[in-house]
Formats: C-alpha cells, sequence, structure tokens
C-alpha cells in the first residue's frame, strides 16, 4: 500500500494551497552516521531499515513534545483513539466505543483481553493512570497542555472510563485523545510522579502498539519487533522487525539511501539531496500533505524590553516584534533556502483548515507578501526605540536541518537591513536547547511544530493559552477566553469566525512569528511498498513491505 504520492522529481514550489486535512505534532547535525541492525541491515536485509536525523528527546510520553519522540511512541504504545491508514479522522484504536454521554462527560469502553507485551493486562486503570501523571508531572517539554478541557478521570470498571471536562461540547476531544498526550503506558512499569528512563521502559517491555522496542540506543538505533497481541484497529505489521538508524548528517542519510543501506529516509533531507535523489532510478521519492510550520517565538521576559530586563518596556517590546515582522523576507527563505519545498505562511493556521486566515500579510511588510524597512523603521521611532536594536537570536542546528544555518544565516541579514537591527545569531544542539528555550535563557528562537490533530484548534491553544507548551511569558485573557470558546462552539460557521479572530489578535500580539509551510517527503527503495504519508502525520513502520 503506496498512500503518497510516488515520484521521481524533488517538489518544487509546493503550493500553499495544500489540502490541510491534518492530524497530529520537530531535526539534525554535523557528524557521522548511526548504527544499524542485525536483522535489518537495507535492502538486503530480512527486515526493514529506517533511516532519519529526527532526534528522540524522550522516550517517556509525559517527557516530550516533539516529532522525532513521537515517532518512536506512534510504533510502541496504544492510543484510545487514532487515525487510520490514509484519513485525518479518528476512530476507536484499543478502545470498542467512544461517545460523549453528556455534555462534559466523554465515555471510553476499551476492548477485552488487552495486554501490554510484558504479560500486565492493560484496563481502564492503566488509561487513568496515563492522563493523570500527564497532568502530575506537566513537564515543561511535555503535552500535558493539551488536557487543559480535562477536570478528571473516573474508571468505574476495568473496561469503562469517564472523562470528566471543563467545558461542554468540546469539539477537539476525540482529536486529544490520539495526539501526543494520548498513548497510554503500564502503570506497573512509569512512574506516576516524575519521567520513567528509557531503558526501564524497555526492560520493562512496558508497550503495546503494533510493535514492541526490543533494542534502544537513543538517537543510534531502535530495533522494533511486531508485538502479536497488539488489540488496535491498525492490524498486524506488514514486517515483523524494522530498525530505526539514526543520523547526524544529511548527506550521511542521501548516501545510505542510494546505497540501499537504509530502504526508507524519512526527516530530513536537504532540497539539494532530494534533488540529487530525483535522477536516481533505484529510488522513489514519495511526498504528503504538509502542515509543518516553522516560527520565531519570542520571549516575553527575555527579548528587547521584556518584562525581565532591566529596560521593561512593553510596548517597546511589542515594536521590536513588530519591526521583525515588518522585515521578515519569506519568499525569498522559501526560493533561495528551500527551493520551493517549504513555502511562505503569512497564518497561524496553515491555509486549508476551517477558520485559516492571513492577518500577518496584511498588517506587517508591504501588504503583498514583501518586507518592508521603511514601515519597520517608523515602527520602531513611533515607540522611542533606538536603532539598531541588539537581539540575540538562537536555532538549533541539529534538529531542524542542516538548512537551519543558512535559513536563519538569512533572517539574520533581513533584519539586520537598514541598520535597524544588530543581531546575534547563535546556535544550540537540541538536547540543551530544549531545555534552555523553557528558561527564558534565548530572547528569540526557532521552533517548527507539526500538528496533533486535524482542527485548526491544534495551531492556537497550545501555544496562545495562558498554561501552553511555549512557556515564553505570553499571556491575553481575551485571547485565552476565545480560544477555549471556539474549541466548543457546535456550529461550524460561528467557529470559523472565532479562530479567524484569535489569529488577527495573536498577529497583533505577535507571540510567535509564523514564516514557513512543508511538505512530508520520503525517499524509499523501489521495492519497498506501504509508504504512507497522508493526512494523519504519524508515519507508521507497519504498513512497510517489501
Amino acid at each position: 500500500m503506496a498512500l503518497a504520492h510516488q515520484r521521481r522529481r524533488v517538489l518544487v514550489g509546493a503550493s500553499t494551497a495544500l489540502i490541510l486535512v491534518l492530524a497530529a505534532c520537530a531535526e539534525t547535525d554535523d557528524g557521522g552516521g548511526g548504527g544499524s541492525g542485525d536483522d535489518a541491515t537495507g535492502s538486503g536485509g530480512d527486515g526493514i531499515t529506517v533511516g532519519t536525523t529526527d532526534v528522540i528527546y524522550s522516550l517517556d510520553p509525559a517527557g516530550s513534545y516533539d516529532n522525532g519522540s513521537f515517532l518512536v511512541q506512534n510504533q510502541v504504545f496504544p492510543f484510545l483513539l487514532n487515525t487510520p491508514y490514509g484519513s485525518p479522522d479518528v476512530e476507536p484504536d484499543i478502545a470498542e466505543s467512544a461517545e460523549f454521554t453528556a455534555p462534559t462527560e466523554y465515555t471510553v469502553t476499551l476492548k477485552e483481553g488487552l495486554t501490554f507485551a510484558n504479560g500486565n493486562e492493560l484496563t481502564s486503570s492503566d488509561v487513568k493512570f496515563s492522563f493523570d501523571r500527564q497532568r502530575e508531572i506537566a513537564d515543561p517539554n511535555g503535552p500535558s497542555s493539551l488536557l487543559y478541557n480535562l477536570d478528571s478521570v473516573e474508571a468505574p470498571d476495568e473496561l469503562t472510563v469517564v472523562f470528566h471536562l471543563t467545558s461542554e461540547n468540546d469539539q477537539t476531544f476525540p482529536q486529544v485523545l490520539s495526539s501526543p498526550v494520548g498513548p497510554i503506558v503500564d502503570e506497573e512499569v512509569f512512574s506516576a510522579t516524575e519521567l520513567t528512563p528509557a531503558e526501564e521502559i524497555v526492560e520493562g517491555n512496558a508497550f503495546a502498539g503494533q510493535y514492541a522496542i526490543t533494542d534502544y540506543t537513543q538517537n543510534e538505533l531502535v530495533r522494533y519487533e511486531a508485538f502479536a497481541d497488539y488489540g488496535g484497529m491498525l492490524g498486524a505489521p506488514e514486517t515483523d522487525v524494522v530498525t530505526a538508524q539514526y543520523f547526524t548528517e544529511e548527506t550521511s542519510l542521501k548516501l545510505a539511501v542510494q546505497q540501499g543501506d537504509v530502504d526508507v529516509a524519512f526527516r530530513n533531507l536537504s532540497p539539494t539531496d532530494l534533488a540529487d535523489l530525483e535522477g536516481d532510478d533505484a529510488v522513489t521519492i514519495h511526498d504528503g500533505p504538509g502542515g509543518e510550520i516553522r516560527y520565531i517565538t519570542w520571549d516575553f521576559n527575555a527579548q528587547p524590553f521584556g518584562e525581565a530586563t532591566e529596560e521593561a518596556d512593553p510596548a517597546k517590546a511589542l515594536a521590536v516584534r513588530q519591526a521583525a515582522a515588518h522585515l521578515l523576507d519569506r519568499e525569498a527563505l522559501s526560493q533561495e533556502i528551500y527551493q520551493g519545498t517549504y513555502t511562505p505562511l503569512y497564518s497561524y493556521v496553515p491555509e486549508g483548515l476551517s477558520g485559516a486566515a492571513e492577518p500577518l500579510l496584511e498588517m506587517y511588510g508591504d501588504g503583498e507578501g514583501g518586507p518592508d524597512a521603511d514601515a519597520a523603521a517608523a515602527t520602531l521611532e513611533e515607540a522611542g526605540v533606538q536603532t539598531p536594536v541588539a537581539l540575540n537570536l538562537q536555532y538549533s542546528p541539529d534538529h531542524y536541518g542542516n538548512s537551519s544555518d543558512e535559513e536563519y544565516a538569512m533572517i539574520e541579514s533581513q533584519l539586520e537591513a537598514g541598520g535597524l537591527f544588530d543581531v546575534t545569531l547563535q546556535s544550540t544542539l537540541w538536547d540543551t536547547y530544549n531545555t534552555e528555550r523553557v528558561e527564558s535563557v534565548y530572547p528569540a528562537y526557532q521552533l517548527g511544530w507539526f500538528p496533533d490533530y486535524s482542527d485548526a484548534d491544534n495551531y492556537l491553544s497550545p501555544f496562545f493559552l495562558t498554561e501552553n507548551f511555549l512557556v515564553n511569558g505570553y499571556e491575553d485573557q481575551e485571547v485565552n477566553d476565545l480560544i477555549l470558546d471556539q474549541a466548543t462552539e457546535p456550529d461550524p460557521a460561528a467557529r470559523e469566525q472565532k479562530i479567524a479572530e484569535v489569529q488577527r489578535l495573536v498577529a497583533e500580539d505577535l507571540s510567535t512569528l509564523p514564516y514557513l509551510q512543508g511538505a512530508q517527503v520520503a525517499v524509499a527503495q523501489n521495492d519497498i511498498t506501504g509508504v504512507t504519508l497522508d493526512a494523519s502525520f504519524k508515519f507508521r513502520y507497519a504498513p512497510l513491505g517489501r
């Protein structure tokens, strides 16, 4: 099965009008390749090898909110609801049924006879435990913010789980159960109050997804073996053994897929590498709908004139953010750095989702998508900001692809146009970066986002609620209340209007500055089947076959 479009040329000039019926939620560095498995050694082995430059931050679902970690968790943990192959719509996975039994009550009935790979029974107690620990741990790098509408979880019997919600008619909660906050874990292996180390999870064989992990060296190699007693809707894997091999350099990954040392290369290959591969008759390039966005996050405490600085001044701080928005040239970033594989983004909710709008196009730059240095200068002058503004701008070279170096060098150049900013560009590897970014160490910094579920809300609530995963000091009660309101609005037209209004308000505040949108791309040997890049954004190994 190959649901993604197969092609032999790189996706150039990809349209921002991709239909993003989305679901789901970021990366690379300099160095050599990762290890290799015994039973999955490229196209000549018995299993299948997947190569990636992505980074695993945590195997524990409570401690990560990034694409690299979620990629692993998707293979090995079960979900109450999940997205079938080729669909963005959630259906019961290990649940027998799931429905609203009252406006603030969502009831799930589990299938009978569920177990973990270690033999422990999987019951409603494990489900309650999984969501309770997410809220208890509330790790700043975890996804617990997605549970903002969850009041409590009840397990009246071994097969029944009742989620009590704070607000009525939550239009997104079923999708949340399929998101990074939704993996069900074994309460006999995982800690209730703190993150559980990967070695304890693997040693405890605490898996109940389509695969179990039998060998794990973080960011080097993960060996998966099919779990015969998986009880969910997705069915048995096509291939019993899959090995994920981690590379620290995109070029090494490209060479590995060219030479047949890996069967599938997924995240990330540079536009140059993809262009080199498009003429290779031994491989096929697959692409799918793209909901990835790139954006700059402003820390409201550490940014110039931020609340924790000696010259704290909210009006001047806003002017700095607005000036940067006036100076950004998205088209240049799209074409010169990414050859059109990423396209300009002027919105918080990508085009194709209900309620999407483009307030950044209208409010900043020349009004047609281009930069406007005069508008930036006028904004700073009106606020009484002396120029050039000293700005420390941070990015991660090992998490969003090697092109991040060129990408942020160009952003630095754009911001310094006309002498308005004096940018100090700095890079930090992801393990440190992901910790320091929530400690107000970086005044402004790079992030990327993959959707957790197919709804515009997923581009709003994680970022702009008072309690959000950015932890960047942004608070706006009107925005917060409107996000909560739209999530429970049953009338589609009224909800779209509220979503558009949230975007307008956030565009005025500029908590974040979105600028690029990308598509999914994988490269596979020609004999590999089942490469599935669909609107769920859950790249799963189980459909892969030969």
